[in-house]
């Protein structure tokens, strides 16, 4: 007879328990909790997966192995961006986030977690002050979701059915968007003017009308152009009644001015680039923002964390806001499911945030904005490259082309080099094969750049 051992790893892995499990909502197979699926659309065939691992010490040994593959990104000859940024991590955020009263993704509850609910209170009021917005979530999963949200948001808040989105995000937020939205919502694209890689209000104005729910701008878009003319685009689309909704990423706006403050009325993002760094690909975490209007607070899916008096007149705690607004409240029948899974991202943020200030952060955006403008200006002097979008203002990323190797190609051969030299676009939009995007933070220097297009001059 076979041992009844759970697996190390999978809940509810012995099959007695899964049987009672069956018989608790009243199904008789695992099956026919997917029988709503057409038929075709199922596998039958076992994956192609290697066999199990057997001990700890093995799994130990193949994660290393794994990890071992990894070539570290150095901050000076790593010029890769595109969603995941290579800002400094202060030493403290990780001291803090790994201490083990904040040490999980989950936001908790009230009866264990209260000083955590404090830290993300405290990283709620950061957000708020650097958004110039009211109401702050706490994280989604990532920014990509927290934008498909925001939409989502302004579609429930008008009854309208079209939404219009710029084409010059990330291909995969994009996607996410488009999957995320109702069956029955149209979605018009708009692409930005091609000399300035910017959205044009005329070119947007046109597809505004009284059906449209929500006008989508990101800003920096892809290719790190700031969107300029967002004011515009949100005077005319809040004369016909639609949302606006903008996509940022917070560090930004050591720089640029807050959303807020041309016209936005949710803005969403993902906090990445607040002290969390890579991770491989980067950890994402997602946020959500309004003014502190009722018909918006009641449209965020996620948990808002606020102050509330206690039956101590001299006290004040923690409180979750408008709980029953939530699926974890209302279950099926809330506005969107929603998780916690960043809340300890949101923590470290919040360290960050307090630990930069002001002047840090001040610092932080003009160091980024010079040196963006001092590479694009070296690079366009280098014979055979172009800078797409030159006479744009750009922040952190910008575009180039070589005339004669593809964006691959360049690539591959900066990376003899020992340089990561940038994205390959053509590898997530049509026609883009040429360009390669570039970013620079304050991890770099100008004495990096300097080599950096020394080695481009040599190709």
């Amino acid at each position: 007879m076979k041992p009844r051992i759970p697996h190390p790893y999978l809940p509810n892995s012995v099959s007695e328990v899964r049987a009672e499990m069956l018989q608790t909502i009243g199904v008789d197979h695992i099956d026919d909790l997917f029988a709503t699926i057409p038929a075709e659309l199922r596998t039958n065939e076992p994956f192609n997966l290697p066999e199990a691992l057997s001990s700890e010490a093995q799994l130990v040994s193949h994660m290393r192995g794994l990890l071992g593959k990894n070539e570290p990104a150095n901050p000076g000859k790593t010029f890769l961006g595109y969603g995941s940024y290579q800002h400094y991590v202060p030493a403290i955020c990780g001291e803090i986030n790994g201490r083990a009263e904040f040490l999980t993704a989950y936001a908790g509850e009230s009866t264990e977690d209260h000083g955590k609910w404090q830290a993300l209170f405290e990283y709620t009021s950061l957000m708020a002050e650097l958004l110039e917005m009211d109401v702050v979530s706490i994280p989604t999963y990532d920014g990509y979701q927290a934008s498909a949200t925001g939409i989502r948001m302004a579609l429930r808040l008008t009854g309208r059915s079209e939404v219009i989105v710029s084409t010059a995000m990330q291909s995969g937020k994009l996607a996410k968007i488009r999957t995320y939205l109702p069956d029955d919502v149209t979605v018009h694209l708009v692409d930005v003017d091609p000399l300035t890689g910017a959205l044009a209000a005329e070119r947007v104005g046109e597809l505004l009308s009284e059906r449209t729910a929500a006008v989508f701008i990101e800003t920096p878009n892809v290719f790190g152009v700031v969107e300029v003319e967002a004011r515009k685009i949100a005077a005319r689309a809040h004369e016909l009644g639609t949302v606006v909704v903008a996509g940022i990423d917070p560090i930004s706006l050591s720089y640029l001015e807050a959303p807020a403050s041309w016209g936005a009325d949710i803005v969403c993002g993902d906090i990445q680039a607040l002290g969390i760094g890579l991770h491989f690909g980067g950890g994402h975490g997602g946020f959500l923002a309004t003014h502190d209007e009722p018909e918006f607070v009641f449209e965020f899916p996620s948990r808002l964390f606020g102050l509330s008096p206690t039956l101590d007149p001299q006290e004040i705690g923690f409180t979750d806001v408008a709980y029953e607004r939530t699926s974890l409240a209302r279950r099926e029948e809330g506005n969107e499911w929603v998780g916690t899974a960043a809340a300890l991202w949101a923590i470290t943020a919040g360290v960050y945030l307090s630990l930069m200030g002001p002047d840090g952060m001040r610092e932080l955006g003009t160091t980024v904005a010079g040196l963006t403008r001092y590479a694009k200006d070296e690079i366009a002097s280098v014979p055979g490259f172009t800078v797409l979008h030159l006479q744009s203002a750009n922040w952190r990323e910008f575009t180039i082309a070589h005339d004669s190797l593809s964006a691959a190609e360049l690539r591959e051969r900066m990376h003899e080099r020992g340089i990561h030299a940038g994205v390959d676009l053509g590898g997530f939009f049509a026609g883009r094969d040429r360009e390669l995007l570039v970013c620079v933070t304050e991890q770099h220097t100008q004495a990096d750049i300097d080599a950096f297009v020394t080695e481009l001059r040599s190709l």
